[in-house]
């Protein structure tokens, strides 16, 4: 008790707990209907949802619980102990659990919290959205005791076979190790899987796939989304749990939820190439298979969109089941009977060959297009659409996983879940090394080495760009004769040693592996040419490459063969190595012909199908990418090396200067990349070192690029060649602080900075403080409008500027500044050293309270020439203050804005004293206030006297035609005076 009495005390519980808004009355009268097993059940509803919605205030929900006696104080300390370690997650479910634990009157306490903390918290706002749009009535007539029945007795030993089967042909992970005498370790599948981090939305289902460059930061981006608390993570386990339901009603939803309903689930999961789509089916098939997962689900038939593709007749959905599950025989007709207790499984949407559509319409000529009877023949894609949209077996439920790049396809379907694989973040990157490598201090060696290197560890969200890390750089670390300054550092040298390695291991098996590798590059580059990703055996035969070549040695590494198939196909390992094969060919043809205009057409297909591919192409000209290859295939061709670096030079100078448009910005940004890509000093220096202007950024976000880590690494490289730039434009790039620590230590060499509209925040303005305080500085005019900066951010930044000697302009509008910011940024101007002219402060929360502070800071430092306070609460009180500053004879004082300060004709005296001495005031901005006819005779003697003045702007005041009329009329007395004023105020 007496711990409860003291959180009354607590201003801080009573901040966080009381909220900016009242309770909403709509969801507050529905938790007051609901009876306590009601409530219960909405709870256990929401549960997991909830844990993610409230991290951001978990402690403040537990002080609210502990101050009504619902929590002990030792609770509420562990969950506040929790929140102090910085483990909210884990601090958010222990709250959960705790509240299902201690009974309704807990329960309704914590709702009641969330009424009061919704604003400002988009997961739980969208929560009390969905209960306030409910249908309350249908709510109460649910009977959610009842439960979903069981597997029926004649089916339980068919069942038992299945999962066994199953089990079996999931419980292990082969791993290529590219070695000859051990070609794949196996592993259990529960030692080696690495939990992956999926969102319950899906980015852009249309994007183009240039996963390798664009996808790595990307993902950060949405990663730190996520942490701002706008994307829900789902766990594998959730994904038929209709609470993450995106469509559908609140009532069709929990009855799902509670077995209530027999209408199934169609799940969608998207994800770039190697990002684990196929293992995490792997994952579900055996944990259904061993009683962890989806224990609704009486039966799961997976297939894969490659072994489809060998059909090439109309079959109905019980042989289809049959030819891979041959030993159901005659079950399935009692299967179909129970169709809620089905699961489909189909991998890899993007590798199907044949069209689908989910078109009401489509290919209306065809009777039978939509599927409606597991025994009647159908195209397969037929069959696979058909049970999404619920008209085969209808009760099932679906899991499809694609590519981004088909996952259009499924737009028109009715998907109920659709979700994405971030892949790994956080630990979980440094999880794979660990569990990747049997000694750990090669795993913390090989880790630490990518940690370091920006452009590897922006790739390592992918587990396949993990083990193609792994199997490159290991050898690194394990042989002796090998220097750490040979560790690859760019991705094509890391590709190239990745190819080494194989080459080393089995080159022997193969007599010519220059022409082989020809042979198999054209192959490759077809494929990046029409999109096409599994290849069969004509197109093996048409680049004159024999099947039994690949059945060892070293194409069985580089193209593998996939064995589940009817019919065999081959894919590379992973697409990217696939780019790398096509761009290596292009130095093993003897006599090179037209390669400028290849990389020239290449480089100007819209769809980025090429990205990759040039930059490997552009990398394999560094000798440190190409030496360990040439030990294998014999030296690249010279005239193949300098095509290529001409054609880099040409490309560099022709957009270099046309960066207007966002083609033109992107066009830049791969010529730049092409440059670091190949690790050429001299060329880099002749091409950039006379850069003057990189602009990147635009006013109009539309204009603007997205820049990745990668992206900002490549920057900084450039920036590092250059003495001084004279203009960096990086504003709405969305520039977060992952970005900006790549070109921070770089940015004092650039005279004008654009950062305006990045979520730069605390950590990313310390990052620029450093640049600030180098004493080598030139940064003289500094952009920051809108970049998520609060009053506790300024302490660092003020103490940059008192020692800066360059700055002169700054911007810094539009951020919570408030007047805490705003008197910390005064003791900085106070400072001799600060040389800031022109002073941006529109819309950053000033008002009176600061105006003292920033008078007598300005009346000490008199370089300030414009001065723009526009759009904040200055107010009558503040302006009289702030008058003092005016008075001064040393004022330099050029501009002041001051446009809807809610100003009256209480301060237009006194303000228009001040500055009727004046003798430096050329522009004064009095906008959008609120004086009327009584200050023109203010304004008169103002304009009149301070005789400086060449523009006054009135516009948006009280003043009648009379006033304005009088106004006006001091024009003529004024010769070269412009008023800004209403004509006409009904």
């Amino acid at each position: 008790m007496a711990e409860g009495s003291n959180l009354k005390e607590n201003t801080g519980f009573s901040d966080r707990t009381r909220g900016v808004t009242a309770p909403n009355c709509a969801v507050s009268d529905i938790l007051k209907k609901c009876n306590d097993y009601q409530l219960l059940q909405l709870t256990k509803f929401y549960q997991d949802r909830l844990e993610q919605a409230v991290e951001g205030g978990v402690d403040g929900v537990s002080s609210l619980l502990t101050y009504e006696n619902h929590f002990s104080g030792q609770e509420h300390k562990k969950i506040t102990m929790l929140v102090e370690k910085g483990d909210r997650a884990e601090s958010s479910k222990f709250l959960l659990k705790m509240v299902m634990g201690k009974g309704s009157a807990a329960r309704r306490a914590m709702w009641k919290s969330f009424t009061k903390m919704r604003q400002g918290v988009p997961k739980l706002d969208k929560i009390l959205k969905e209960i306030e749009e409910m249908d309350f009535d249908a709510f109460q007539k649910l009977n959610i005791a009842q439960s979903p029945s069981g597997v029926p007795e004649e089916l339980k030993d068919i069942q038992r076979k299945h999962k066994e089967t199953l089990r079996q042909q999931t419980e292990t992970l082969s791993v290529n190790t590219i070695l000859i005498k051990t070609k794949y370790k196996t592993f259990q599948l529960v030692d080696r899987y690495v939990e992956l981090t999926i969102i319950s939305t899906v980015r852009d289902r249309k994007l183009v796939e240039h996963e390798l460059l664009a996808r790595g930061g990307d993902h950060g981006k949405w990663r730190e989304k996520h942490l701002r608390r706008d994307l829900e993570k789902v766990r594998i386990e959730q994904l038929f749990q209709s609470n993450i339901s995106q469509f559908g009603s609140l009532l069709q939803k929990m009855k799902h939820f509670f077995g209530l309903s027999n209408s199934g689930i169609s799940a969608s999961v998207s994800g770039v190439p190697g990002i684990g789509k196929t293992t995490m089916v792997q994952k579900v098939v055996h944990d259904w298979a061993t009683g962890k997962m989806y224990p609704q689900f009486q039966f799961v038939f997976s297939f894969k969109f490659c072994d489809l593709n060998n059909i090439n007749h109309r079959i109905n959905l019980r042989n289809l089941i049959l030819n891979q599950y041959p030993y159901f025989g005659n079950a399935l007709g009692e299967i179909w009977k129970h169709p809620q207790g089905l699961l489909f499984i189909f991998d890899g949407l993007d590798e199907f060959k044949d069209s689908i559509s989910f078109e009401d319409n489509q290919r209306s000529t065809e009777p039978h297009s939509m599927c409606t009877d597991p025994q009647f023949p159908c195209e397969v894609s037929d069959i696979v659409s058909s049970l999404i949209q619920h008209k085969l077996l209808p009760g099932c439920s679906v899991l499809v996983t694609s590519r981004p790049t088909a996952f259009h396809l499924l737009e028109k379907a009715e998907i109920s879940v659709w979700a994405e694989i971030l892949g790994f973040v956080g630990d979980e990157r440094k999880e794979y090394f660990q569990r990747f490598f049997a000694d750990p201090r090669l795993a913390a060696a090989v880790f630490k080495h990518v940690e370091e290197n920006e452009i590897l560890y922006t790739m390592c969200y992918n587990p396949s760009y993990c083990w193609i890390l792994s199997l490159s750089l290991g050898p690194f670390f394990t042989q002796k004769d090998r220097t750490q300054q040979q560790v690859p550092k760019t991705i094509t040298q890391l590709y190239s040693y990745f190819i080494y390695n194989i080459l080393k291991n089995h080159s022997r098996a193969i007599e010519n592996p220059r022409d082989v590798l020809l042979r198999l590059g054209e192959m490759a580059f077809k494929g990046v040419s029409e999109k096409k990703v599994v290849f069969r055996i004509g197109d093996l035969i048409q680049c004159n490459l024999q099947p039994s070549q690949f059945l060892s040695g070293f194409l069985m590494e580089v193209l593998e063969g996939d064995v589940s198939a009817q019919h065999v196909v081959y894919t590379f390992p992973h697409l990217t190595i696939q780019e790398f094969i096509a761009a290596l060919t292009q130095f093993l043809t003897p006599d090179p012909e037209d390669m400028r205009k290849r990389l020239s057409e290449a480089h100007n297909e819209e769809d980025g199908r090429f990205d990759v591919f040039l930059h490997f192409v552009t990398g394999l000209c560094s000798p440190q990418s190409s030496r360990p290859l040439e030990e294998f295939l014999g030296l690249f061709s010279h005239k193949a090396t300098c095509e290529v670096i001409d054609w880099v030079k040409e490309n560099f100078v022709a957009h270099v200067g046309n960066t207007e448009s966002k083609i033109g910005k992107r066009n830049l940004l791969s010529a730049l990349h092409y440059l670091f890509e190949s690790q050429n000093t001299a060329l880099a220096h002749s091409t950039v070192g006379s850069i003057k202007t990189l602009k990147f950024g635009d006013s109009n976000p539309h204009n603007a690029l997205r820049l990745t880590p990668i992206d900002c690494a490549v920057i900084s490289s450039v920036i590092g060649l250059c003495e001084t730039i004279c203009y960096l434009d990086l504003q709405n790039c969305y520039i977060q602080h992952e970005e900006l620590q790549h070109v921070a230590p770089l940015l004092y060499k650039c005279q004008h900075l654009r950062l305006s509209n990045n979520e730069l925040g605390g950590s990313g303005l310390k990052l620029l403080c450093s640049a600030l305080r180098n004493c080598d500085c030139k940064i003289q005019k500094l952009e920051l409008q809108s970049v998520a900066v609060t009053e506790s951010c300024v302490v660092d930044f003020a103490s940059a500027l008192c020692t800066n000697r360059s700055l002169t302009d700054l911007n810094l509008s539009i951020n919570k500044l408030g007047d805490v910011g705003i008197k910390r940024l005064s003791v900085a101007l106070r400072h001799l050293e600060c040389k800031i002219q022109n002073l941006q402060l529109t819309v950053v929360d000033l008002t009176d309270s600061c105006a003292l502070d920033l008078s007598s800071a300005l009346n000490v430092n008199t370089s300030v020439r414009i001065l723009n306070l526009s759009y904040n609460k200055l107010q009558d009180s503040g302006l009289r203050t702030f008058s003092a500053f005016l008075k001064n004879p040393e004022c330099k004082l050029q501009e002041l804005s001051l446009d809807e300060n809610c100003l009256t004709d209480d301060c237009a005296k006194d303000f228009t004293s001040a500055l009727s001495t004046n003798r430096s005031l050329v522009v004064l901005s009095l906008e959008s206030n609120f004086f009327t006819d009584q200050s023109v005779p203010s304004f008169r003697h103002l304009i009149l006297t301070c005789r400086s003045l060449v523009h006054v702007r009135l516009w948006g005041n009280k003043f009648s035609r009379r006033g304005q009329r009088d106004l006006k009329s001091l024009v003529e007395s004024r010769p070269g005076l412009t008023l800004g004023i209403d004509t006409f105020i009904s």
